[in-house]
């Protein structure tokens, strides 16, 4: 049975995915990210007022989130590989244990209560968002990043709690890079090759995790809607391009400060759902 909103709610509905598809672009290409930290919350009120089970909202937040990610991602890291900034040897070190913490954590996720999911999202982006608050450059743990088996399980790592939070490992390759001394800006184009290694197989997990679920918004394929991907896609594609644009020419100290502020009222926003 899917659910079909009302046409009163379509739309602030539209209206909220146009402003979460130019934002989440613009910090695809800005950080590195795919954007699932401002389209998960987004996408879990929206689907909330038009009446989606609370029980399904957050697995369908994330899964439509890595859906979107998708396209997001090919076009940063293309954009970024084009101007020579992409560390190409750690990245083809990720290709198998990224995608393979992408598989374990849809696993997981096909049996997560939709609590359980809020809460491991509200968890990781209160770290998160600490981190962006209190982390300084020169912060370090080694002069360079060491070789396998950290890197296996670096990338097992980084692909298994961003599947969680339907983003494109940006925020947690970011950290792992910069804190073995890699300069930001390698570090934030390498990530958007990580989102391309994160979405698929995540988009493709979470359609299996839920296909024929009760309860889903007209156009779903399972935890998926056809719906969201199609307003927000062309979005972020837009808006990817201009991130990168600046990232290659401001510094983001600011831009950090602020979206770790982001990521803690959501994370508020979501322990407080969990409280109620």
């Amino acid at each position: 049975m899917h659910v079909m909103p009302a046409l009163a709610d379509l739309v602030p509905f539209l209206a909220a995915m146009v402003a979460a598809g130019a934002v989440a672009g613009f910090l695809a290409g800005l950080f590195g990210i795919g954007g699932g930290a401002v389209l998960v919350p987004v996408f879990y009120q929206v689907l909330g007022a038009i009446g989606v089970d609370e029980a399904i909202r957050m697995h369908l937040s994330v899964g439509t989130s890595l859906a979107i990610i998708v396209p997001t991602s090919l076009r940063s890291f293309r954009s970024h590989l084009a101007r020579g900034a992409v560390d190409t040897g750690l990245l083809r070190t990720f290709v198998v244990p990224v995608p393979v913490g992408v598989v374990a954590a849809s696993i997981i996720a096909a049996y997560l209560s939709g609590a359980g999911l809020r809460g491991i999202f509200a968890v990781i982006t209160t770290l998160v968002g600490l981190k962006l608050l209190l982390a300084r450059e020169n912060w370090r743990i080694g002069a360079d990043i060491p070789g396998n088996p950290i890197r296996s399980v670096a990338g097992f790592i980084i692909g298994f709690f961003s599947t969680f939070m339907g983003i494109g490992g940006g925020i947690f390759n970011n950290t792992f890079m910069t804190l073995y001394g890699r300069p930001m800006l390698q570090s934030v184009a390498t990530s958007s090759g990580v989102g391309v290694l994160i979405s698929i197989p995540g988009m493709f997990g979470y359609v299996w995790a839920g296909w024929g679920e009760a309860g889903l918004p007209v156009l779903s394929l399972g935890f998926v809607n056809l719906i969201m991907v199609a307003v927000t896609i062309p979005l972020t594609l837009a808006f990817a391009p201009l991130g990168v644009g600046v990232a290659h020419r401001l510094s983001r100290r600011q831009l950090e400060v602020g979206f770790g502020l982001f990521l803690l009222i959501v994370s508020a926003r979501f322990f407080y759902s969990l409280a109620g």
